[in-house]
């Protein structure tokens, strides 16, 4: 009996998926354990396994293409067996209804469809009609761009089919007498150009996320200066002593961590009814990846050391950056790090990754004069941006957290106690 493949939630924040590719096509024998597609979530691109056997009898969703969660993704079954009543009795929103207004003039606007198949019949009412409004007609998405744009459209020219306004009409339109000028004023003559690329599923995320902390979060910040010569003395002596090199930043990541296991009000969230103080330190470290950011997470920091929290944030960045960080390596945060020094930025103020209650942003480490014992001598200081929930973290209690913090690094010996 033919059965619906749906779009997979892969992830906790997954609400739509990305067709990467399809390693099977329509009529191919498919048994349960095979691969089928390549999904990209807002984190990773992951491979989709079937869990059934059957014939693929029906592709829902084109490479490339963006669907909700629960869309239909393929049909199995056995081989020329019936699935369309499967598809016109199914009560789940489709790729389709979801995501794309489809239009007729294939030059200026595409249509999304599911991929043609030899024994499918089209999907109903995946066309929409030309509007027809009395003297003049235009495409649903002109229309739309008309009216977020304050155009009239008895002013603009079709250019489609018998007159139609389509949307490069739109894209195109000069209201009249713009370009008119009286005497002698020169006109500057040049085009206009854009190039709208389609929002990715990590940008979705990360802009849905970071939106709901930003504007739910009642955010505030602390910043201190450290004295960095300590560390970068501790830094050369520990690379010449051992094979694995470590970075400034992973001298952050064990000082926050120790630092964390001290002031346990910062390393927590907020939950609405209850506040959550974690006893363990699981800290997440920010990658800058192609689509965005990703933030895979060191877990137990504080119990590993600095060659243990080098290998593992090199390896964790490195899958990162090749989307194939697994659901586990990035949840389970409790306290965030975002390190812009290696861009040479001096500080910055950091968006709180949820569900963490604050979140730490590390600046350049800059060679400055600085006075100690009453002189003006050379110095190296980083400066340090602590983003704090005012609903979890009070201000005295985040002024403690970085002055440990501080401690640390400028005395390294106490993070190895």
């Amino acid at each position: 009996m033919a059965e619906i493949i749906r779009m997979p939630k892969l992830s906790d924040t997954m609400t739509e998926g990305v067709v990467a590719e399809w390693h099977k096509k329509v009529g191919d024998k498919i048994e349960s354990g095979d691969l089928i597609a390549d999904i990209e979530t807002d984190k990773a691109t992951m491979e989709f396994e079937s869990f059934q056997d059957g014939v693929l009898l029906y592709i829902g969703i084109e490479k490339g293409k963006t669907a909700p969660v629960d869309s239909i993704l393929a049909i199995l079954g056995e081989e020329g067996e019936e699935y369309q009543s499967l598809i016109d009795n199914d009560t789940l929103p489709s790729a389709a209804e979801e995501k794309t207004e489809v239009v007729a003039d294939s030059k200026t606007e595409t249509a999304t469809a599911p991929i043609a198949t030899p024994a499918a019949e089209a999907p109903k009412n995946n066309v929409q009609p030309i509007v027809n409004d009395g003297e003049f007609k235009a495409s649903p998405l002109a229309r739309k761009l008309a009216n977020e744009r304050g155009i009239d459209l008895n002013t603009v020219s079709g250019s489609g089919d018998n007159g139609r306004i389509v949307k490069a009409d739109i894209d195109n339109y000069r209201a009249p007498g713009a370009n008119s000028y009286k005497g002698s004023v020169a006109t500057v003559v040049g085009q206009e150009s854009y190039n709208e690329v389609p929002t990715s599923q990590m940008r979705k995320t990360i802009a849905r996320r970071l939106s709901e902390s930003k504007f739910s979060a009642p955010h505030f910040y602390l910043t201190i200066e450290v004295d960095m010569d300590n560390v970068i003395a501790a830094r050369k002596a520990v690379n010449a002593a051992q094979d694995t090199k470590v970075s400034f930043n992973d001298f952050v990541v064990k000082a926050a961590a120790v630092a964390l296991k001290k002031h346990p009000g910062v390393n927590s969230s907020w939950l609405g009814d209850s506040i959550r103080y974690n006893e363990h330190v699981n800290i997440g470290v920010a990658v800058a990846v192609e689509d965005g950011l990703l933030v895979p997470v060191v877990r137990f920091a504080d119990t590993k050391s600095l060659p243990q929290i080098s290998t593992e944030v090199k390896e964790l960045a490195g899958k990162a950056r090749d989307k194939k960080l697994q659901p586990q390596e990035w949840e389970g945060n409790t306290f965030s790090i975002s390190n812009l020094g290696m861009y040479g930025i001096e500080s910055f103020t950091a968006i709180i990754n949820p569900p963490d209650a604050a979140i730490m942003a590390i600046g350049g480490i800059i060679e400055k004069p600085v006075v100690k014992n009453g002189q003006i001598v050379p110095g190296h200081r980083m400066t340090v941006t602590l983003s704090c929930d005012h609903r979890v973290v009070d201000g005295a209690m985040g002024s403690e957290f970085l002055n440990t913090f501080k401690a640390m690094l400028e005395q390294p010996v106490l993070m190895m106690a």
